[in-house]
């Protein structure tokens, strides 16, 4: 990618997501507080905790969209970081339900775990194909509520990060306390 594609790119995204950091932390401080829905917290937490979890990330660039233009079927990215190196680092986000127990549940754990990957290594190429980005200006995360996965990215060059349910539940409401 040269600098002219990065700058197209750029400005595809702030036409795309307008929204400022400052709206979208708002946004989620309000999942915080009402969290109806479990894969919107852990959202939450990756993007208040950007720093810590994917250190290099700098700005924000899209959220829930899709970085091919208007084609949603072709895949939304749950987060799409610019970083410090200037390279392009998608994110996948996966709630995973390991509290659940039985023989369908852990097949169920292994779908969501094998699919999390798939979406992100998919994405990674679709993206490269249309913004004429080089893989290696591409990087791929993801964050889920599954420690079983943070040895999987090894040998797909993937980033791989998590936070249990439990310490979920207590930063969400610890985060509320300190919001009060």
């Amino acid at each position: 990618m040269i600098v002219n594609d990065l700058h197209k790119f750029v400005s595809y995204c702030k036409r795309v997501q307008p929204q400022t950091y400052e709206d979208i932390k708002k946004f989620f401080e309000g999942v915080i507080v009402f969290p109806y829905d479990k894969e919107l917290l852990l959202q939450a937490y990756l993007f208040l905790n950007i720093k810590t979890l994917f250190p290099s990330c700098t700005e924000l660039l899209l959220f829930e969209k899709s970085p091919i233009a208007d084609y949603t079927d072709l895949g939304k990215c749950d987060f799409v970081y610019l970083t410090n190196r200037g390279n392009i680092l998608l994110i996948e986000t996966k709630f995973i339900d390991t509290e659940a127990t039985g023989a369908t549940e852990r097949k169920r754990r292994n779908k969501h775990r094998n699919k999390v990957f798939e979406q992100v290594i998919t994405l990674k190429s679709r993206f490269s194909e249309y913004w004429h980005i080089r893989n290696e200006q591409l990087e791929c995360g993801v964050f889920t509520t599954d420690p079983e996965v943070d040895w999987r990215g090894n040998g797909v060059n993937v980033v791989t990060k998590s936070v249990t349910i439990e310490n979920l539940e207590k930063w969400r409401r610890n985060y509320q306390i300190i919001r009060d």
